[in-house]
């Protein structure tokens, strides 16, 4: 069974999991407002939890700044 944890940046909410040795990191919007992102530009693989978190805080930031 994998470990899942959820934490909140700028409306969205990623989801961590654990998977295998490494995190996997996935960012869903939580109001109607915000734009939905495919699965795929905000999933992230990396060696441990914060690695994981800072990526798609990244991802998330990067896409805020190209609807502008």
């Amino acid at each position: 069974m994998a470990t899942t944890e959820t934490q909140r940046y700028r409306g969205y909410e990623i989801v961590l999991m654990r998977q295998w040795a490494s995190w996997c990191a996935e960012a869903h919007a939580t109001r109607a407002d915000l734009p939905f992102f495919a699965h795929s530009t905000l999933r992230t693989l990396a060696p441990n939890k914060e690695a994981a978190v800072a990526e798609a805080k990244r991802s998330i930031d990067r896409h805020s700044c190209s609807r502008r």
